[in-house]
């Protein structure tokens, strides 16, 4: 089948784009014009939290009912103007993670069907120092969000109680995330080791709703707060990304009073158009997570 190919102009280049009639979101019949036309609309706000960091895409060439694949190592075809920056890799060594830090770089990506966009803690001009602690909030069988918003309450609470703020968005799946923005000196065994303690008080205070154990028998009826995401390898889906489910659901940040309601069981699962009326309303409710400079108790 032949590609059909345009060219279209974003800021000062030139970018071909292919099969823009392209439906990605078959339940909403959203097309992968529609995904680029998203990206572009949403950078002047994503880009403070992705443009920094080298990103692992998660494609959906075929669209989301079919699987996807991860690419960490940045595509050999990019454009000279797309660039690359160590991050921790694979089994062979250290490799070169795509940079999107244009609305273009961010244009190109979606061109190749990268739904998804997961980010480490870290910026990528010092790998080796997290500028957060991410609580990732699973619902285990039993669980929806509404318990995530439960839990993600509990987190603040304690967090509080030694004098950090937090701030939280939906996952864009099924889950809540909750991030403790540093933005100064630490290491990934330092936020690792305060999420597990933060995480095991909440475990013992609320055995009925909280698991640290990713075990899947562990987790029926309970939240799983998996506080291994602050690992120097791992990536977590950066706000305001796209998620592959059946409609085009986005990673929100979200305010307190969004997550009590949520608690109280109103949904919170934004798509696409939702998000961009927020951001035109709000602002970027995730603003603290790369602004708000804390310090966590302990050796850092």
């Amino acid at each position: 089948m032949a590609t059909s190919r345009v060219t279209v102009q974003v800021g000062d280049r030139e970018l071909s784009v292919s099969n823009l009639e392209k439906v990605l979101y078959p339940e909403a019949s959203f097309t992968k014009a529609e995904v680029i036309d998203y990206y572009l609309r949403i950078a002047p706000v994503m880009l403070t939290h992705l443009g920094d960091r080298g990103v692992t895409l998660k494609r959906f060439p075929n669209g989301v009912d079919t699987e996807g694949f991860f690419e960490k190592r940045c595509p050999s075809h990019r454009p000279e103007w797309v660039g690359t920056a160590p991050g921790p890799g694979d089994r062979n060594g250290t490799i070169g993670y795509c940079v999107l830090d244009t609305p273009e770089a961010l244009v190109w990506a979606a061109n190749l069907a990268a739904l998804e966009l997961h980010t480490p803690m870290a910026r990528a001009a010092d790998i080796e120092s997290p500028t957060m602690v991410v609580f990732d909030l699973d619902p285990g069988p039993g669980t929806t969000i509404t318990q995530c918003c439960e839990v993600a309450l509990w987190i603040r609470d304690t967090v509080s109680g030694v004098g950090l703020d937090c701030v939280a968005k939906t996952s864009g799946s099924k889950g809540l995330q909750v991030y403790l923005p540093l933005n100064t000196p630490h290491s990934h065994e330092h936020t690792s080791s305060f999420a597990l303690a933060v995480a095991q008080v909440l475990e013992r205070a609320h055995p009925d709703l909280v698991v640290t154990n990713q075990a899947r028998a562990a987790r029926q009826d309970r939240v799983l707060i998996d506080w291994s995401q602050n690992s120097r390898h791992k990536t977590t889906i950066c706000a305001y990304s796209l998620r592959a489910r059946p409609t085009p659901t986005v990673s929100t940040p979200v305010t307190w009073a969004e997550v009590r309601a949520g608690a109280e069981g109103e949904l919170l699962s934004f798509d696409a158009a939702q998000v961009l009326t927020r951001v035109s309303e709000f602002g970027d409710l995730f603003a603290p997570a790369a602004t708000l400079s804390q310090r966590l108790p302990g050796p850092r």
